[in-house]
């Protein structure tokens, strides 16, 4: 009786590997559901600690559950001196931000003997640490002693005053929590999959975690969303949009903050966070910088239906990210290490969903190799 050879699936294309409560993402309807809620009614009124406790706990929070929250992550908010040693370290090899920040997410496993008895150690540990590493390590590339944390300051705040000592306003705050909130989790994506299969086998919080980096640190998964603002910095005036962007298509090149492999239609995410540039040029920043990008997005959309009619090619996520965290002062190297900054929240929530699930995640593999060889002493061959 012969086995029956399973089908293979590039990529696992379509294949169901998990169920989940945290996130549905619908790319025909353009919809994307976190933990129940439409991303416009959540991302844009949530704190980000609200966000977390929702993805971890499955329910809002009321006042006190929030202050308690707060305070537990709070008290992970420094830099063992060894996670300090390391990061200075990789700034004299100029090492890459992505490199930077997994070699450092790995030292969170080394606890301090002053630390808290939590059973959520690290987790907690994990997302109050994400922003130090990356702040930490933005000053000493740049020649800069870190800053301490502030525990009086949100997790977004605090996050922006670690980069150059200056404590943001309202809005700024706002809308960097707008942002992490749009993006903490988007369905069974490379990084969030990989975060689930390590563990599964039953390994750790923080080894999941750092694998899950590794993962998005791939330009196929976390993309760079640099490239959307370069092309409306290379424009630089209004009039020179169109004939730039049909030299692009004519050249059969990509528009970068356009199309989406997943959404069919608009990217939800580029709508609120839309918005939440909008909000935030208006109250201040490069206004002709705002509405160069409004044109070019306008465009660019228009060339992309007449060179490729019927594809429905639209704005994604990456245009309004480069613009909203260029609006908040970040440099490009700083683009795909704030996503993480978010992002480690949803990973963090997909490996509690495997732990209780229980199993280890176990694909088969399809041999294409040469059968039937016969071993040839080395003096033979």
């Amino acid at each position: 009786m012969t086995t029956a050879t399973p089908d293979y699936i590039p990529g696992l294309q379509g294949v169901v590997a998990a169920e989940t409560r945290l996130s549905s993402v619908d790319g025909q309807l353009g919809e994307l559901i976190i933990a129940g809620f439409p991303l416009e009614e959540i991302a844009e009124n949530a704190t980000f600690e609200e966000m977390t406790y929702l993805l971890w706990y499955d329910t809002l929070p009321d006042r006190q559950q929030l202050a308690d929250f707060r305070a537990r992550l709070a008290a992970y908010r420094a830099l063992p001196g060894h996670t300090l040693d390391l990061l200075r370290a990789a700034a004299e090899q100029q090492a890459d931000f992505m490199d930077a920040l997994r070699m450092a997410a790995s030292t969170i496993s080394l606890r301090t003997p002053d630390e808290p008895d939590d059973e959520y150690r690290d987790a907690l540990a994990l997302v109050a640490r994400f922003p130090l590493i990356v702040a930490a390590y933005w000053r000493l590339v740049n020649k800069q002693e870190p800053l301490p944390p502030r525990t009086d300051l949100s997790h977004a705040a605090n996050y922006l005053y670690l980069l150059n000592g200056t404590e943001p306003g309202v809005e700024q705050t706002r809308a960097l929590e707008t942002y992490l909130n749009t993006v903490v989790d988007h369905g069974l994506n490379a990084s969030t999959f990989t975060a689930r299969v390590i563990i599964s086998t039953q390994s750790d919080m923080v080894s999941a975690v750092a694998g899950a980096v590794g993962a998005l640190k791939g330009p196929l998964h976390g993309g760079a969303p640099g490239p959307a603002l370069d092309m409306v910095f290379e424009i630089g005036d209004a009039a020179n949009t169109e004939p730039y962007i049909r030299a692009k298509l004519e050249r059969g090149e990509r528009l970068m903050g356009f199309g989406h492999r997943v959404y069919k239609v608009r990217d939800p995410r580029a709508d609120v966070l839309g918005r939440a540039a909008e909000i935030l040029y208006q109250t201040g920043g490069d206004s002709k910088l705002y509405a160069l990008a409004r044109h070019v997005e306008q465009v660019a959309v228009a060339l992309l239906e007449e060179y490729k009619p019927g594809r429905n090619l639209q704005t994604n996520v990456e245009f309004y990210t480069a613009l909203l965290l260029h609006g908040l002062g970040l440099p490009t190297a700083l683009f795909s290490p704030t996503f993480a900054i978010s992002r480690v929240v949803g990973w963090i929530a997909h490996a509690f969903e495997q732990q209780a699930a229980g199993r280890i995640i176990r694909p088969q593999s399809v041999y294409t190799g040469t059968r039937n060889r016969r071993w040839v002493p080395l003096e033979r061959r």
